[in-house]
């Protein structure tokens, strides 16, 4: 019976042990998974931070135009095409074009692995902004990282007083003024493929309206009534649903004709 008794309680001292152990682990796991995930932010902060010392000039007759040319930051990297900044939010990134879709999807502006990514041009859009329907992704990041306010556009006040923003090309500057803003599946042709959309834009236009949660209409019709628009689609994952994405539809419009 002592033995039996003995045995049990070891036993026991086991178990306690191996569950102190597995517990320390997991807190240990945790601890890590918080800091690392911080640091992702720390690292697309620094980069941001970084950029803007290299944001491109406006153009001439705005306020803001001081700053530097595009020459600085295609030093840095030639892959840099346009630079983004929206109105009332904390997007104001380079954009850069890879040789495919997957090239920026985990690569900062230096060429560093980062899961942040960068802010990118579909591979398949012309750099020139002429396309008449051009798509540019960036990660959902919380803390107003990279397009993680893009989810701003989903409320009506916002979408309503958004002023839109500015697609800074080497040679010019647009006006982006929002359109709809939606959700669809990552798989949506209509929207993710900008040479199938470009031949179809009145189907986009269609979807965008059917199943948008926030519309500005003085502006849709505007666009259904112009004969070539240019429309920029800027989208993130969301996860409202399994592939969900959040995409935010503008009109490209010339500073003048804004």
């Amino acid at each position: 019976m002592k033995t039996a008794a003995w045995i049990l309680k070891t036993l026991n001292r086991l178990v306690n042990m191996l569950v102190c152990v597995m517990l320390l682990l997991a807190g240990l796991y945790a601890g890590y998974a918080l800091w690392d995930n911080n640091q992702v932010y720390v690292s697309a902060g620094n980069v941001q931070e970084s950029m803007m010392r290299l944001k491109p000039a406006m153009t001439e007759g705005e306020s803001d135009m001081a700053g530097p040319g595009f020459e600085e930051l295609q030093a840095v990297n030639p892959d840099v095409c346009a630079w983004l900044c929206l109105d009332g939010t904390a997007v104001d990134y380079p954009v850069l074009q890879g040789r495919t879709n997957l090239s920026y999807l985990s690569t900062d502006v230096y060429g560093n692995y980062s899961l942040a990514g960068s802010i990118f041009l579909d591979s398949r859009n012309r750099r020139s902004g002429e396309d008449v329907y051009s798509v540019v992704y960036g990660h959902h990041m919380e803390n107003h990282r990279m397009f993680g306010d893009l989810e701003l556009y989903r409320g009506a006040r916002f979408f309503q007083s958004a002023a839109g923003g500015r697609l800074i090309l080497p040679d010019r500057v647009y006006r982006l003024i929002p359109l709809a803003c939606f959700q669809c599946p990552a798989s949506e042709e209509l929207i993710f493929d900008p040479e199938y959309a470009a031949k179809h834009l009145d189907r986009v236009l269609d979807f965008a309206e059917r199943n948008a949660e926030q519309l500005n209409e003085a502006e849709f019709a505007a666009v259904r009534a112009e004969e070539n628009p240019r429309i920029l689609a800027l989208t993130t994952c969301s996860t409202d649903y399994t592939d969900a994405r959040t995409v935010l539809l503008t009109i490209i419009r010339e500073i003048a004709d804004s």
